[in-house]
């Protein structure tokens, strides 16, 4: 295991987050509202306008916004049934609050937005998602960076991809795709797709030697899609169609992204082009690193995160 790939490891491993989390529900919550003001007076240390504007995209509540017949209680919400890093990620921020909030909350990949004011990871990028709140969880799995010190002139002129073919649009794509000398593509999972399609896991270093990276959406946002815009390689994907905490929907089109067609039947036609047109590839590389960039100060995105659920609060008639 080379050092980029120890350091990946290291990020993954989840033990020391599970035992911080254990710490953080000891601390008693009285002690914690007390810093709330404490910790928005952060605001003064950034770009006001910016914040506020993450603010309301993540949150498009307005002041009436229902909560429904069931919301949970916050001093309840460790006993939701659901994956627990949903649990532990916003409990994270929800401690700082007054036990007594209401506030409803959609756990796992979602791909609607509800009817009333709910807190949860994804949502859909057309349509009217102004009831999903997003707040940036299961993040341990998701919010993955990397520090690639390898030039993108130096890579292979290939797309790589590997990952779990579970849903329709990926067995296409690996139909149309898979043995195409411009693609090294493999299926990870074995129950399903085809017994050719299935490869070993790679690490990230060994997609690293790649100019171009498969992301495509699996049941809501594409995992990888981080790593690889903080990366001197390129993601190569449709436009969203849902998003996270990761505003993929703000993502432009051959701006951050090599953006291919739904139906895919324009990949070696792209490739081609930002291998022959070099300069825009590398505008590419820079500007998903800028866009990555943005959520590597935690003391900036804890920030949001508490104005975030503040909104949700105050546009929900609660009084904090």
């Amino acid at each position: 295991m080379n050092l980029s790939d120890l350091k990946v490891s290291i990020q993954k491993n989840k033990l020391p987050y599970y035992v911080s989390s254990f710490f953080k529900r000891l601390v008693p919550m009285q002690l914690l509202r007390g810093k709330l003001n404490q910790k928005l007076k952060q605001l003064n240390r950034y770009n006001a306008a910016e914040i506020h504007d993450r603010v309301n995209y993540y949150n498009k509540l307005m002041p009436g916004s229902e909560l429904g017949a069931a919301p949970t209680v916050l001093k309840d919400l460790l006993q939701l049934k659901s994956p627990s890093a949903y649990r532990h990620d916003t409990f994270e921020y929800t401690r700082f609050f007054s036990p007594q909030l209401k506030a409803n909350f959609l756990f796992g990949d979602v791909i609607y937005a509800p009817n009333v004011s709910t807190i949860q990871k994804s949502r859909p990028v057309v349509g009217d998602n102004s009831n999903a709140v997003l707040l940036k969880l299961d993040k341990k799995r998701h919010y993955l960076f990397v520090n690639d010190n390898k030039p993108f002139t130096q890579k292979k002129n290939m797309l790589i991809g590997r990952s779990a073919i579970n849903q329709e649009h990926r067995v296409r794509f690996m139909e149309m795709y898979f043995g195409h000398p411009m693609c090294n593509l493999g299926q990870v999972n074995t129950n399903n797709g085809k017994p050719e399609w299935v490869k070993p896991k790679i690490p990230i270093s060994t997609h690293l030697d790649y100019k171009f990276i498969l992301s495509l959406e699996g049941w809501d946002v594409a995992t990888n899609l981080k790593w690889i815009m903080s990366s001197n390689s390129i993601a190569v994907m449709p436009k969203p169609k849902y998003e996270t905490w990761f505003m993929e929907g703000r993502l432009i089109a051959n701006h951050h992204y090599i953006c291919i067609k739904d139906d895919y039947s324009d990949l070696e036609e792209q490739l081609n082009y930002y291998i022959t047109h070099e300069q825009k590839a590398l505008d590419i590389i820079s500007n998903a690193n800028a866009w990555v960039k943005q959520f590597r100060d935690k003391r900036k995105e804890d920030l949001i995160s508490l104005l975030v659920l503040q909104k949700c609060f105050e546009c929900t008639g609660q009084a904090l």
